[in-house]
């Protein structure tokens, strides 16, 4: 009797879980119904996505060069115990030397691998999403920068750590631009999607600003493998988010998609241009600093890890503060977005140049702070920008737009690590800062061509004519498109041949001329 009645127990109890389970199935089914949390949910689904790839951009930082560099040790004692078994240690030094030169180039090519497939690829991704909606190309994303991870966790050697580095740069090239895409498009009023923006660039930098201490923690304590199986747990929860709320494969919208406007085009659109370059130059400062600096605060101020570790963390506040700045002033007076930027690449000259200057940590904060609150003033005044573009000139379709964004941030860290290193090497580190601040006040004033954009207003004529509610991005433009291709006398989502207003229909006189028609 006690074993039935313990059986019975817990036969109630599973059930009254998986009733609970059923209850908070509804709540988010009906939450997704309503299109307010809809959104909120998105938003949260693409902040998860970019902070873990900023996560995984960075946390490789205090572990790859530590773990490359005893991998490297392991190898060149256990080849010079066979060739030269006889020789003291003494009498590596020169090769040890050359080794060291080695791993140097070794980790800058790691480091870069990742932006230049990301560069590569962006073209191509940012067509694919246009072609078929944001949320496919996300969950792509999503995996292949869970399967990176997993890679990187149980890699052993140079070569696989390279190809978990480009994979990742591969699934950025569809999560980035697609997140970005699917926000821009989620949230068409300029200032909820300035806001919107705003949170997933805090994202980013939280990700970016937070993965070196917390990678380096956790391999100091745990080992290589225990920070990228962390990751890669909360990247198959955000894929699995993904699927459960959005269901992705079960949406047939995209059958009636509209053709977004080509990738090339909007690379030679002056406007675009323009805000592309400075997102790049804004950029330069913060890839060229991160790879090189460490060394340079060695050498100048004698700096111990723990200081080296934490150079970056302080310029997270600033950042935030930079953001929420933006996105208040931004909600007051639309119309100076491009001021805003410009003020941005001003700061982080000045900033930049201020770099070498410093001969203490307190001192090398304020200048990073300034670079990092710059930044954030340039990606959170110019980002919607880019949509708003979008939408008054061409198809408000994302996808193509923000890749051209992503492939700018790309170039700047692509040429980070890899060109950095030879311009100090060659020219010095005080240099490199001057160069990087003069750029960026030399390239504000490009921003007064996007002065007069907010006077360029998107016509919905034909929408309002067409369509009750208020316009909801992507999958609005497609109910647009059957509503007319209705009044043209076809369907939008087949290859069908249209009525002409004469009434001749093309298709009845193919069939009725074809003898084999039956």
């Amino acid at each position: 009797m006690d074993g039935e009645g313990g059986s019975f127990g817990l036969a109630k109890s599973a059930a009254v879980k998986l009733s609970e389970m059923g209850e908070r199935t509804k709540q988010l089914g009906s939450a997704m119904r309503d299109p307010h949390q809809q959104k909120r949910i998105i938003l949260v689904i693409v902040c998860v996505a970019l902070l873990l790839d900023n996560m995984l951009y960075m946390v490789i930082v205090p572990i790859i060069p530590d773990y490359l560099a005893d991998l490297e040790s392991e190898q060149s004692e256990h080849v010079h115990l066979v060739l030269h078994p006889n020789t003291s240690s003494a009498n590596s030094t020169s090769q040890d030397n050359s080794n060291k030169d080695n791993l140097d180039i070794q980790i800058g090519i790691l480091f870069a691998s990742k932006a230049i497939l990301q560069l590569l690829v962006n073209p191509l991704s940012g067509t694919f999403i246009d072609r078929v909606g944001y949320d496919i190309p996300l969950l792509i994303g999503l995996t292949v920068m869970f399967v990176s991870t997993c890679i990187f966790a149980f890699a052993e050697n140079y070569a696989t750590l390279f190809v978990a580095r480009s994979l990742q740069g591969l699934g950025s090239a569809f999560a980035d631009t697609s997140g970005f895409a699917m926000i821009a498009d989620k949230y068409t009023e300029e200032a909820e999607r300035s806001r919107a923006l705003g949170i997933s660039l805090a994202f980013i930098s939280f990700g970016s600003l937070v993965a070196p201490p917390f990678g380096g923690v956790l391999y100091e304590f745990a080992g290589k493998r225990v920070p990228f199986i962390v990751l890669a747990s909360v990247c198959l929860a955000d894929g699995f988010l993904l699927l459960t709320v959005i269901k992705p494969f079960s949406n047939r919208t995209r059958e009636n998609m509209p053709v977004g406007t080509p990738i090339y085009r909007l690379m030679v659109d002056p406007y675009i241009a323009v805000v592309a370059g400075a997102l790049t130059m804004a950029n330069i400062p913060l890839a060229f600093l991160e790879p090189t600096i460490a060394n340079w605060m060695e050498t100048t101020m004698h700096s111990t890890q723990w200081e080296m570790g934490l150079t970056w963390l302080p310029a997270f506040f600033p950042h935030i503060l930079g953001v929420f700045i933006t996105v208040k002033l931004a909600a007051k007076n639309p119309h100076l977005q491009w001021f805003y930027g410009a003020l941005g690449m001003v700061i982080i000259g000045a900033s930049s140049c201020t770099v070498p200057a410093c001969k203490t940590f307190g001192q090398l904060i304020a200048p990073l702070c300034g670079i990092c609150f710059g930044i954030a003033l340039v990606d959170t005044a110019l980002l919607p920008t880019l949509a708003f573009l979008v939408d008054v000139r061409y198809v408000s379709v994302y996808g193509s737009v923000y890749a051209i964004a992503d492939i700018s941030y790309s170039i700047a860290y692509a040429m980070g690590p890899i060109v950095a290193g030879q311009i100090v090497h060659n020219l010095g580190f005080v240099q490199l800062n001057l160069g990087m601040g003069l750029v960026n006040v030399l390239y504000a004033p490009a921003l007064l061509l996007l002065r007069n954009v907010c006077q360029m207003k998107p016509s919905y004529s034909e929408r309002d004519n067409l369509l009750d509610e208020a316009p909801q991005g992507l999958y609005d433009t497609i109910k647009l498109e059957e509503v007319r291709a209705k009044k043209k006398g076809y369907s939008s989502s087949g290859n069908c041949l249209s009525v002409d207003e004469n009434g001749f229909d093309p298709f009845r006189v193919q069939q009725s001329s074809d003898p084999d028609y039956t």
